[in-house]
């Protein structure tokens, strides 16, 4: 499991250095949002575990507060690597902690 701690993430490259340091994406990215979106669909940097890989999101309120369209291209990101790995046996789920 990956935690991304959004926790006083107050603008974009804030978001994309969270990102990078939580979640150790490669060296590769791009910090874009196309970017995030690729590394999300290619998780070979991210080892599978047994019954697929969680991601939980925590402190997201204030950056959804602040940023909300930033916040909707985040959640849709999020929500098609879901569905890209979607039924395979190295499943993402992806928790937005509350």
């Amino acid at each position: 499991m990956l935690v991304l701690d959004l926790t006083d993430v107050g603008d974009r490259q804030a978001f994309m250095d969270r990102c990078t340091a939580d979640l150790g994406l490669p060296d590769w990215f791009g910090r874009n949002w196309d970017a995030l979106a690729d590394c999300l669909t290619d998780l070979s940097w991210w080892p599978a575990e047994p019954g697929g890989r969680r991601l939980h999101v925590r402190g997201w309120h204030g950056f959804a507060s602040a940023l909300p369209r930033e916040w909707r291209i985040v959640k849709d990101i999020l929500r098609d690597a879901e569905l890209f790995w979607r039924g395979t046996d190295t499943e993402l789920r992806v928790v937005l902690e509350e």
